[in-house]
């Protein structure tokens, strides 16, 4: 055994005892940590090592596709580097969809405790492991609370890919600042940054990782296809939302005031028909005018129980038989499928158009005021005539839209061409930074 792996194992085994006897004081003084966390880890031929923060949810596939988006993106720039997942949530099936897609990856589970605790010996290895922390794209940092116990644990540098920032508290402020870099999914956030003076090195615009996705599942997509009688580039695909997402229905510890949730059930009831009526305008068109078939889908988990009553059941008579309703929830995989055989997909969602135009399909969004501002990102990538702030829009207009991207499909390709390339030029130079500042880590 040489000094090195001496020193290693002299550590874990103080770190263990120290677990062992509930010793947390001691555990979570900064020196030992930084000992335990620091210490350079057998690697397999002494390559560079990433643990990725990703996978906030399994109840929206939007929140599914920011990981693999992500890790597409790191196989193209990195694909030396060793990638570890280190996921909030992969039920569902998302894990073995994760794994057939990416066969050398490798998912770390594990909590941080309350009591500032890693709950997982896998999890201990991975910290201390990996040269560099990676946030991957979500709604906020999510993982802050995990990235600062990274920062103050390993002393190892992080960074954070494709985020909505809204407000900056002081400890945000730190760990923001602390980064070496920082790339916000749009402008506005960026601007938040600049306006709370935060002092990271190298800030810059990344759109949603989940442009890059690329899962499919053909087999199962095909299936309902047929079911249906869809043909390929004949049908449209449309995405119902409600103002605001009732998780207190759909997560059970959530613990909402009974003041949110009458705010949230009596906005949803408010503005319910008034949005979808919008929606189900453009299928309407779709049909009546091209006599084709319309899919209303679901992004969310919820969503599967108001395609029926909001969609499909108020539809005229001679639309109704055209209009199929995807009653189950389903992943990234079998609706990009889905969404890259559609004419086009319309979208209340946000995430929905974004694989549909990572597959080629124009993806149109129709953005509610309460939707955060990410949707900005579809005027930062050049799509604004493809989106409609849903309060300054009527039913005519978004209709119009849709049939004039779908009818003109030469036109509307070389459109999406032409914005794909330019996210895909922005990805590559961004994702030179992540590469530089881990293969830094690593050589340090």
């Amino acid at each position: 055994m040489n000094q090195q792996q001496d020193t290693n194992r002299r550590t874990w085994l103080k770190l263990a005892a120290c677990q062992s006897l509930g010793i947390a004081g001691f555990f979570n003084s900064g020196l030992l940590q930084q000992q335990a966390f620091s210490q350079p880890g057998t690697k397999s031929a002494d390559r560079p090592t990433l643990l990725l923060r990703s996978g906030w949810q399994t109840v929206n596939i939007g929140d599914i596709g920011h990981s693999p988006g992500i890790l597409k993106l790191l196989e193209v720039y990195a694909p030396e580097f060793q990638i570890i997942l280190w996921p909030n949530s992969v039920d569902r099936g998302v894990e073995p969809m994760l794994q057939k897609r990416f066969p050398d990856l490798k998912i770390v589970k594990g909590r941080l405790r309350r009591d500032g605790k890693l709950d997982s010996s896998d999890l201990e290895q991975a910290f201390q492991q990996a040269d560099f922390f990676l946030h991957g794209s979500g709604p906020s940092v999510v993982s802050r609370r995990e990235l600062a116990f990274w920062k103050q644990s390993t002393g190892k540098p992080y960074g954070i890919y494709g985020v909505t920032v809204s407000k900056i508290n002081p400890e945000l402020h730190d760990l923001l600042s602390g980064a070496d870099f920082i790339f916000t999914r749009e402008t506005h956030s960026l601007k938040n940054l600049k306006d709370a003076k935060v002092t990271s090195a190298h800030q810059d615009f990344a759109p949603d990782a989940t442009f890059a996705i690329d899962l499919t599942d053909d087999p199962k997509a095909a299936q309902f296809q047929q079911q249906h009688q869809l043909e390929t580039g004949n049908y449209l695909c449309a995405v119902p939302r409600l103002r605001f997402t009732p998780y207190h229905k759909i997560h059970k510890g959530i613990r909402w005031s009974k003041e949110k949730i009458h705010e949230v059930e009596s906005v949803n009831k408010q503005y319910q028909e008034l949005d979808h009526a919008k929606l189900r305008a453009a299928i309407i068109k779709w049909v009546r005018t091209t006599g084709n078939k319309a899919v209303v889908c679901p992004e969310m988990t919820y969503q599967t129980e108001i395609i029926q009553p909001l969609v499909i059941d108020p539809l005229p008579a001679d639309v109704k038989p055209r209009v199929v309703a995807h009653t189950d929830y389903w992943l990234p995989d079998e609706a990009g499928s889905l969404y890259r055989d559609a004419a086009a997909v319309v979208s209340m969602e946000c995430h929905s158009p974004i694989i549909a135009c990572a597959f080629g399909t124009p993806g149109l969004y129709v953005r509610q005021p309460t939707d955060t501002i990410k949707g900005q990102m579809w005027y930062d990538i050049g799509l604004k005539d493809w989106t409609f702030e849903i309060d300054e829009v009527d039913q005519q207009q978004i209709a119009d839209r849709v049939m004039a991207v779908a009818g003109h499909k030469e036109q509307s390709q070389a459109k999406l061409k032409s914005v794909m390339q330019s996210i895909q030029q922005r990805q590559k130079r961004t994702m030179q930074t992540v590469k530089q500042a881990v293969l830094k880590s690593h050589s340090t």
